[in-house]
């Protein structure tokens, strides 16, 4: 069918869907301060919500050597790493994690059209899947820290969730809340729509060809997403 792609939708070339998870797809953010508060007690250094927005987005291994740079009573980072993983994983067990407002309603319509989703998170593999049990999320493709070499910034977890989903960057949008991420799918080469959880820098917080920016999920829907990947666009592998 001339025009036709694999989402159903003349004149788009959207392909798929791919997630970020903390502060993207579930309110964990105030989880992850919580947890970090609890470990740099045990440093004995200070910590506020500029430290966590520091964080955001980044890996473990950069969360662990930015508290051990900031602890009074030094650690190795990764026995920071440690802590910090089992301080949240106990969090989630203990009081799960809500999704964020329009998450649900959009993953439905992407699972009735048919359209493939991945989640991409710089969380640990534990983490990620103490999320999923907690939530009742559901992918067929999932990229966390341990599957990558090199986390976001990098576009590495991107290219690796697009290539499982056999579709090529181009015809994947990618859903983002940090500076770190959306620079990590912009440079795989995916359509970003970006939910800041945090202040964007200027180089990254308009709109322009191939990004979008929104205030919440809940302005995103199939149609929004199929107007970030004209058809011409979407390429193939």
């Amino acid at each position: 069918m001339s025009g036709e792609n694999a989402s159903g939708n003349p004149g788009s070339g959207l392909r798929a869907v791919l997630f970020d998870m903390d502060g993207l797809l579930v309110d964990s953010e105030p989880l992850w301060f919580e947890a970090e508060c609890a470990v740099m007690a045990t440093l004995g250094g200070p910590w506020t919500r500029a430290d966590q927005v520091a964080l955001t987005g980044g890996s473990l291994e950069h969360s662990a050597g930015y508290m051990a740079a900031r602890a009074l009573r030094p650690a190795e980072p990764a026995l920071i790493g440690k802590w910090l993983l089992d301080t949240m994983a106990t969090l989630i067990a203990e009081r799960g994690v809500p999704l964020m407002a329009g998450a649900a309603d959009l993953l439905a319509e992407l699972a009735a059209a048919g359209v493939p989703s991945a989640l991409v998170t710089s969380a640990q593999r534990r983490i990620m899947d103490a999320v999923i049990a907690s939530t009742g999320l559901n992918f067929g493709v999932t990229v966390c820290a341990e599957d990558v070499s090199r986390g976001k910034p990098d576009p590495e977890p991107y290219l690796r969730a697009a290539a499982a989903l056999g579709h090529a960057p181009a015809g994947c949008v990618a859903l983002e809340d940090s500076p770190r991420g959306i620079a990590a799918a912009q440079a795989a080469g995916c359509p970003v729509i970006a939910v800041p959880s945090v202040p964007l820098p200027a180089a990254l917080g308009t709109d322009q060809p191939g990004r979008a920016i929104v205030t919440s999920l809940r302005e995103v829907g199939l149609g929004r997403l199929r107007q970030m990947v004209p058809l011409s666009t979407a390429g193939g592998w």
